[in-house]
């Protein structure tokens, strides 16, 4: 297929399908979503492009939220107490240092094709990917083709087992690890000894090392791990609140709830509310991300605090660094994460 036949089928000129293909800025964004449409639509692939024929930049960075757990929904990302900050940094950085930023949201694997044609009909200098469920086989296809790639919550030993780190790649991630340590024993400090958690997806590194640290501290101290105190989430409101739910109906229940993320954390206090169960005269919560409602809602919630702004701050930086780059480089970032203790956590009624 040729640009031609782009154009025709988009109804518009020639020259407008080129201008949206460089990533002009003077086209009506109904026009562009038009065209872009029909390219993604019939999988539009030229070995490249007019503008990088002619050496030149898009000056466009790739955005790919990943959440392949939940319904797609246009706004989804924008309402999303994790996703929301980091597309908001990532604009303002990018914008601020002259480039601009295309958003697309991967919901299923098929998803994926997005990402490839970004790169493949050269709309984006580089990519971002932020979410869950990264897939290695995309990640190594993008890097060997020399396509600068940044990953937000990634596990480094893959990437090393993979010997991927040979290309123009970069992980940053969070000391997810010993934050959630740091708010286990807060809670065994409280002299609390049975300690629930509500489990993120554990195909992600964020909720892989979360549940390890909470498992590792309780052993550590010697204290007991109950299956049945252990809550499967996903990360996912409503996921959180039908597994407190049953939790309820337990004889005995934790004097304490980690839960790894905010949004599960205020499902859980929602689910003991309705049902009579005090937060936190008979069980404390923690969260995690400290996301902007978790200082707003009543009790206020204690939550380990995720540097997210400086997360996709650092993306940003990153991905312009490599796009800048003559040599393959790669490198790792990881920030440190902060216990907020606020009012939803008590000592134990003896």
């Amino acid at each position: 297929m040729r640009s031609e036949d782009i154009a025709k089928l988009a109804g518009v000129s020639r020259s407008t399908v080129s201008r949206v293909i460089n990533n002009y800025p003077n086209v009506p964004e109904s026009t562009r979503a038009k065209v872009l449409r029909v390219i993604e639509q019939h999988h539009y692939e030229p070995n490249s492009f007019a503008r990088a024929l002619a050496g030149k930049r898009t000056d466009t960075i790739g955005l790919f939220a990943i959440s392949m757990t939940e319904k797609e929904n246009a706004s989804r990302i924008y309402q999303n107490s994790y996703f929301a900050p980091i597309v908001d940094m990532v604009v303002d950085t990018a914008n601020a240092r002259g480039f601009y930023v295309l958003i697309h949201t991967v919901y299923s694997p098929g998803d994926f094709q997005k990402v490839k044609q970004a790169f493949l009909q050269k709309r984006i200098d580089g990519g971002i990917l932020v979410g869950t469920q990264k897939d290695i086989e995309l990640v190594r296809e993008m890097v060997t083709q020399e396509a600068p790639l940044v990953l937000i919550d990634y596990d480094i030993s893959e990437i090393m087992a993979e010997r991927l780190n040979k290309n123009h790649l970069a992980v940053i991630n969070s000391m997810d690890y010993e934050g959630t340590v740091e708010a286990i024993e807060y809670l065994i400090g409280l002299g609390h000894r049975e300690i629930g958690l509500i489990k993120g997806r554990m195909n992600t590194f964020s909720g892989r090392e979360r549940y390890l640290a909470y498992e590792n501290t309780l052993k550590k101290h010697g204290l007991p791990i109950r299956e049945s105190f252990i809550l499967e989430g996903e990360f996912l409101k409503e996921s959180a609140y039908q597994e407190v739910l049953k939790l309820t109906q337990q004889e005995q229940l934790p004097t304490a709830l980690f839960c790894s993320n905010d949004d599960m954390a205020i499902a859980a206090m929602e689910a003991f509310t309705e049902n009579g169960i005090s937060v936190p005269d008979q069980v404390s919560l923690i969260g995690f991300d400290d996301a902007q409602l978790a200082s707003r809602i009543t009790p206020k919630l204690t939550s380990v605090r995720l540097p997210i702004d400086e997360m996709a701050k650092a993306a940003v930086l990153k991905v312009i660094e490599l796009c800048d780059a003559t040599e393959p480089t790669f490198s790792t970032i990881s920030f440190p994460t902060r216990l907020v203790v606020r009012d939803s956590c008590k000592s134990p009624a003896l």
